[in-house]
């Protein structure tokens, strides 16, 4: 209700756009321990990107937003390209994929190892790139 309100008696200026994944269930090589090298283990990818102000869709085509379905396959393509030692690198490795797109102000990627520890319900990592706008050659 409140948002309608606003509408009517003024014109919201600020508009800010998510697309995210959340709980992207893959299997990977992934660790620095010997047994970590032997097999596969379950990871959960969570990715959010900030789109900032970005126009909402006018022909409600996919085209006109980042497809979080492409995210996700590129998640689980880097997540099983071979062993990775660090979730970080892998996190830096989605973000640095996901900040191509030049829609994308700002990145958090988070990835969990459920089977890490014993006691906690998962250990992993969290990280948050922003585009700072320059391009690099």
């Amino acid at each position: 209700m409140a948002h309608g309100r606003c509408a009517r008696r003024r014109r919201m200026n600020i508009r800010q756009s998510t697309i995210f994944v959340r709980g992207l269930r893959v299997d990977a090589s992934i660790g620095v321990y010997p047994h970590e090298h032997e097999s596969t283990q379950p990871i959960f990818i969570n990715v959010r990107l900030d789109l900032g102000d970005t126009p909402p869709p006018v022909d409600d085509r996919l085209g006109e937003t980042i497809d979080y379905e492409a995210v996700a396959n590129q998640a689980k393509l880097l997540a099983k390209q071979g062993h990775v030692q660090l979730v970080e690198t892998l996190a830096e490795r989605l973000a640095n994929w996901c900040l191509e797109d030049p829609r994308v102000k700002a990145v958090t990627v988070r990835i969990e190892k459920p089977n890490a520890l014993a006691a906690a319900d998962a250990a992993g990592v969290e990280i948050t790139r922003v585009c700072d706008g320059k391009e690099t050659r």
